[in-house]
């Protein structure tokens, strides 16, 4: 199994992911991202387009990793990935049940005001510009497909460790 811990940049996905783990039995983190990075270190570089996820080759990558890990394994991979286009959810989501790997699809939440001051206040990477220009892609994604597509979870009021038990239970339930 696979639990996907979508939502923008300080939502608390990556903090989240780990506490997740821990709560349930033969779990372990995959972040996605990693398979990005793996493309960006191709030399010379593929063409830019601004987003890693755009290379048609990070999709399909990504669900062959995730399914090789399952496959050797077991257990259920948390996957901490920000994806806010619906076409590129959909071909992940669809190459999954390809394999027959069910997926819950968790979008961590927070008010635009709240994951504002979480990215500009973050120490470890630091305020970053690169994600403070994610917040309207994600608001239009959540308001358009994302939130219809997965269970939701506010974070704002919500410590990490509360919001990883509330998506630890729903998934043994």
């Amino acid at each position: 199994m696979i639990v996907w811990l979508n939502g923008t940049h300080g939502a608390g996905k990556t903090t989240t992911s780990a506490l997740v783990q821990q709560l349930l039995p033969d779990a372990r983190v995959f972040d996605a991202e990693k398979v990005g990075e793996t493309l960006m270190d191709i030399t010379p570089g593929l063409p830019w387009t601004g987003n890693f996820q755009d290379w048609p080759p990070w999709r399909p990558l990504v669900v062959e990793t995730a399914r090789h890990v399952l496959d050797y394994t077991g257990g259920t991979l948390v996957m901490p990935m920000t994806v806010l286009v619906e076409r590129y959810w959909r071909e992940i989501r669809a190459g999954l049940a390809e394999h027959a790997i069910p997926v819950r699809h968790f979008v961590l939440h927070a008010d635009r005001e709240t994951l504002r001051g979480r990215i500009e206040g973050d120490t470890d990477p630091g305020p970053s510009s690169f994600r403070l220009a994610y917040l309207e892609p994600y608001a239009e994604a959540a308001r358009t497909w994302l939130h219809d597509e997965a269970e939701v979870i506010d974070t704002t009021h919500l410590t990490p460790a509360r919001a990883a038990r509330q998506i630890a239970e729903a998934v043994r339930s």
